[in-house]
Order: C-alpha cells, then structure tokens, then sequence
C-alpha cells in the first residue's frame, strides 16, 4: 500500500469510530492538559519564590531559634540583642545585625479589626530584608530608643483597615492590643508567601499581611515583658546578619557560630543559615512540589495510553478479515504495523492538540485561585511530546498483533 492509500485506511477508521476515539482521548487531553499546567505552576513557584528572596542580600545570614528549643532551655541559652548588636564590634566578617520579634495581635482601624503578625525590627533589619516602603517612611532606630508609637503597614494591611485608600492611611492611626499607633509608612506590595521576613520567624504569612513597629516598642507593648532581654520572648526573637561582602560568608558564619557557642554555652540553640541556602532550600522544595505533580499527570497519561491500547485491540478484532483480505493482495507485515501505529499516533496527537488548546484557558481559570501560572513553550512541547510517546508505546502491541496475523486466518475469522 502507498503511504496515502495507508493515511486514507487511517482516517477512514478513525471518522467511522469517532465517539469512540473522542472518549479514548479523553484520558490524553487531561493528562497533557495536567502537564503543561504542572510545568506552568512549577515555573510559576520557582519565579515567586526567587523573587521574594530577591529583597535579601546574598551576603545576609539568618539568626535563628533552632525548632524544639523549649522554654527551660531557652532560660539558660539566650541570645540577647545586646549580645547580638555587638557582633559587629567583635567579628571581623560581620558589617551589621538587625534584630526582629514577633507577636500575633489584633490591629483595628476605621471599625475593621484583623488578627496579623506584628514584627518588632531594628533599622538594619528593614534594611537587610530590603523591606521597600511605598507611602511614608520606614522604622528607624531613633523610633526605637524613644519608644516611639509608629507602625509601617503591609500592602494588604493597609488597604483592609482603610477601605482601599493606602496613600491616605500614612498619618492616621491604628489600635494594636489597646494601644494606639500612627501609621508613618505602607509597604510596597510584595505577594505571595512572605519570603525570608517571614521564613526568619517560621511565620507562613506574607509581608503584605504583616505590621512592622519599632523593637524596643513592640517588646514594651505587645510581648508583655519590659525587658529587652528576657527569656520568656526568646523562642519569638530572631537575628539577621550582613557579612562584609560575599566572598567572606563562610567565615562569617563561623564566626557567629563560636561566638553564640562562647556567649550562650551552646551552638545549637540557634540556627545559622545564608540566604543562598535558603533560597536553595525553597526552590528544592518547589521543584519537589513540581516533580510529584508531574508524576501523577504521567501517570493519568499511562492509564491513558492503556485505554488507545484496548481501543486498537478491539480495532484488531473487528478489522481482522480486512487484514487478511490486505496481507492477501500483498500488503506486508510492516505496512499493518505502521497503519495501526499511525492510528494510535493521531489519537494521542489530537489528544495532546486539544489539550495544549484547553491550557491557553488556564490563566484565566487560575486567576480565580490563589495558584500562579507562567506559560511556557516548554511544558507544552512536553505536554504533547508525553502524549505522542505514549500512544505510541501502547498502540506498539496492537499493531505487532495485527500484522502478525496469517492471511487465511484471518478470512476465517468470524
């Protein structure tokens, strides 16, 4: 047979069979549909991620409380801030340290009333952190030694207790436990999870839903403990360190480490991490995330491709007298296979069409989740690509079966 003649038998069989080629392909579209947008979602996290620790220095290393460092250890293994602030007296790699506490509390404004974090930081916390202020002005030390009574307000933050208006709630002011504070600033909005801000102080929530006060204030204030120094807020404080440069990082480190072992005792109170690795850290685990989903569109894939295999063995059963009559006008065992082959492919290709055509929908769908999608090209090739291989791969059996068939048994066959 010509190849035509081989493309026409094709078509012939697929536009006799179509409900039954749609349902076969049914199982392709979703599953291709499934790996450009796992691709696309993947792409999406590994971008935000990279982005909101694009507001750390690389030469920055986190300070903090090693998980499981209950309050009796905490009595005898403090860090203080006082102890933290002279690293960069004493260490010859560390140019600054900024400290930073945490409380979760009550702000309200305007009759709203949201439940959030409230970080204390120093100056050189916000300036390590990069934390960008888009009305008004930041926190500064000076704020912090007078006790002063300010707040910088995340972006969401901001837009909930003021009805939207955040250029306008730079100067008024907000409740927090009771007491009252002026808003001086509003945060640039960041979005997503809260990057390392928020990874410093095991806190899953984002910079935008946070309120930032002056240290000194917010141990006053919202920790309940007129010390800056006491144990019980020592699991809430943590420590961000800048070194000299990149090059000296590792030594830094090292350096914070024999110094928190000579001051507190122990060097495993506190963890010492760099940004790097941090950023590293979370864009492995995005990855992780990504590679899982992907298995289990692969997998919706192979049951696919198992479904165009039973389709072409049925096709095998009912067409086996049109095999013989082929093999008997000399049509060969290889021009069944590729006929059979070229069938599975054009079910899996038109599934894999159909369903990198659905995907261009996936933006707009999304957008209506809290899941971010970045198209790509990539994950539509592989999306297609998979699609192609597997219907093949399943479609390689029945057509092996169809053109091994004898000529006389297949006249014979009722």
């Amino acid at each position: 047979m010509r190849p035509l003649e081989i493309l026409r038998s094709v078509l012939l069989s697929i536009s006799s069979n179509k409900f039954r080629v749609f349902l076969t392909s049914l199982g392709i579209i979703i599953g291709t549909l499934t790996i450009i947008l796992v691709v696309g979602i993947g792409k999406a996290g590994e971008t935000a991620v990279s982005e909101q620790y694009s507001r750390l220095s690389v030469e920055s290393i986190t300070i903090a409380r090693a998980r499981g460092m209950g309050q009796s250890s905490a009595t005898t293994a403090i860090l203080s801030k006082d102890d933290a602030l002279m690293m960069p007296e004493v260490l010859m790699n560390v140019r600054s340290v900024g400290v930073a506490t945490r409380v979760v509390a009550d702000v309200a404004a305007n009759g709203m009333s949201s439940s959030i974090t409230i970080q204390g930081i120093t100056e050189e916390y916000a300036e390590i952190t990069r934390l960008r202020v888009l009305y008004g002005v930041m926190i500064t030390n000076e704020d912090s030694q007078m006790r002063s009574r300010y707040v910088v307000l995340g972006n969401n933050i901001a837009s909930d207790l003021f009805d939207g208006d955040i250029e306008g709630s730079v100067g008024d002011t907000v409740m927090i436990k009771g007491s009252s504070f002026e808003v001086i600033g509003v945060l640039d909005r960041v979005g997503g999870s809260g990057g390392v801000t928020a990874t410093s102080q095991a806190d899953s929530g984002s910079v935008d839903d946070m309120a930032f006060i002056p240290y000194d204030v917010a141990v006053k204030y919202t920790s309940g403990t007129t010390s800056r120094n006491t144990a019980s807020s020592a699991n809430q404080v943590s420590y961000i360190a800048l070194a000299e440069d990149i090059n000296s990082v590792d030594a830094a480190i090292s350096e914070i480490k024999e110094y928190i072992l000579e001051t507190i005792g122990t060097s495993e109170a506190y963890t010492v991490t760099d940004a790097g690795n941090v950023l590293e850290s979370a864009q492995a685990t995005a990855k992780t995330l990504s590679s899982l989903l992907l298995a289990v569109a692969v997998i919706v894939l192979v049951v696919s491709g198992i479904g165009i295999m039973n389709v072409l063995l049925v096709a095998v059963k009912e067409r086996t007298r049109e095999i013989g009559i082929l093999k008997s006008i000399g049509a060969s065992r290889r021009t069944i296979m590729v006929e059979f082959l070229l069938e599975a492919a054009m079910i899996s290709v038109f599934g894999g069409m159909l369903g990198a055509v659905l995907s261009l929908a996936a933006p707009s769908l999304l957008s209506m989740t809290d899941l971010a999608f970045e198209p790509s090209i990539d994950g539509i090739l592989l999306g297609i690509g998979f699609s192609v291989i597997t219907g093949i791969f399943f479609g390689f059996y029945p057509a092996a079966k169809a053109s091994g068939l004898e000529p006389i048994d297949a006249l014979n066959y009722e």
